[in-house]
């Protein structure tokens, strides 16, 4: 784009001697450079235009230091750099102070969080010996050779039974205790 440059130093000068209304001059003839310059440096363009108000505000701010004669969209350009190196610098200890955050609390919660578990565990495990405990001795061998790995016809030789009787039995065992576990729920 070219830019009138008599025009960019009056309203600089405009500017310097304290008439902030001077400064849109520049906004509305290097806006849409600088936001484009940044939009090719983000991948959230949502953040471009709070960027590009950053990078003119501190051009304003600045203004005083950029000597005539240089090229001013390189100046702003400069500015608007600077103002993504920082988004990024803000956003990566934003995320890493997250992920510290997400590792401290799963490190404290993750110890009592085990505890609950395990404590869980043994009750409903207590509960559990003390439902088997409670079936007919024919269920409780049936079930005992389960948990022990035995076949079902092993476990029918045993016990002087079928095959079909061991999967019965094992069926009726398994209700019984699914209600003998619900009724003795803590």
């Amino acid at each position: 784009m070219n830019h009138d440059t008599e025009a960019l130093h009056a309203a600089i000068d405009e500017v310097l001697a304290g008439h902030r209304d001077g400064f849109r001059h520049i906004v509305r003839e290097y806006g849409l450079g600088v936001r484009g310059f940044i939009a090719s440096q983000l991948y959230h363009l949502d953040d471009v235009d709070d960027l590009a108000q950053d990078a003119f505000l501190a051009a304003f701010e600045a203004l005083g230091t950029y000597r005539k004669g240089d090229d001013f969209g390189a100046w702003l350009r400069g500015i608007a750099r600077n103002k993504v190196k920082m988004y990024f610098r803000t956003r990566m200890r934003r995320e890493n102070a997250m992920e510290r955050f997400r590792s401290e609390v799963s490190e404290v919660v993750e110890a009592d969080l085990e505890k609950a578990s395990l404590a869980v565990e043994d009750e409903q495990l207590a509960r559990l010996l003390h439902c088997i405990s409670k079936l007919p001795d024919k269920m409780r061998r049936v079930i005992q050779g389960g948990l022990e790995g035995q076949k079902a016809q092993a476990l029918a030789d045993a016990m002087q039974s079928s095959v079909a009787v061991i999967y019965v039995t094992n069926h009726r065992a398994h209700k019984l205790l699914r209600e003998c576990m619900e009724r003795n729920v803590a």
